[in-house]
């Protein structure tokens, strides 16, 4: 993992045009999204398309060709990271299931959402997600928290720093949040 100190700066430097710093950044980065990638695909169903390193490079892109962010530090770029894998897992899980017209996918318990779920498993990352949109029209922030912590791989004190909350808080949401998207996807399920 790259010093925070000078990721921060190729950051800043990246986000006032430098093309040099754009250049170095991805070096700096491509570990750390790499080890997110395979995180996230080891929780998904074991004939998935997409691959770790498409996951990343298509991140990786999507985050350089962003317009005006200011990078303000190396925990602010991971989390707009997880928000791109995020989407990128979205769209290609809705692809698919437009392919396949419901794909044989089943609803997840929250068991299976918010854990590493056993190698294999076949999620229903379009049911997640939709429960964590509704969940962040009443709780952004505690929607965000499970965003970093799933989506992103973050710790507790990496969403804190991004939050800029107290760790306990993090850990108060991320039990909340874990709470209500059950409920959620407990009726859901039940539908």
């Amino acid at each position: 993992m790259a010093d925070p100190s000078d990721l921060t700066q190729v950051l800043k430097d990246a986000s006032g045009g430098s093309r040099t710093a754009a250049d170095r950044l991805l070096p700096l980065v491509y570990d750390e999204l790499r080890r997110l990638a395979q995180s996230r695909m080891a929780e998904e169903r074991s004939d998935h398309t997409l691959q770790a390193t498409a996951l990343v490079h298509e991140a990786y892109l999507k985050l350089i060709d962003m317009d005006r962010v200011e990078w303000q530090n190396r925990a602010h770029f991971f989390a707009l990271a997880a928000k791109a894998i995020r989407r990128i897992l979205i769209d290609h899980a809705r692809a698919k299931n437009r392919a396949k017209r419901g794909g044989g996918e089943r609803n997840l318990s929250l068991d299976e959402a918010l854990t590493i779920p056993a190698e294999g498993l076949d999620m229903n990352i379009v049911a997640l997600h939709e429960a964590l949109e509704r969940f962040a029209e009443e709780e952004p922030i505690r929607a965000q928290v499970v965003e970093l912590r799933f989506f992103g791989g973050l710790s507790g004190e990496e969403i804190a720093e991004v939050l800029g909350v107290d760790r306990r808080t993090v850990t108060r949401y991320w039990q909340h949040a874990r709470a209500w998207l059950y409920r959620e996807l407990q009726d859901d399920a039940g539908e």
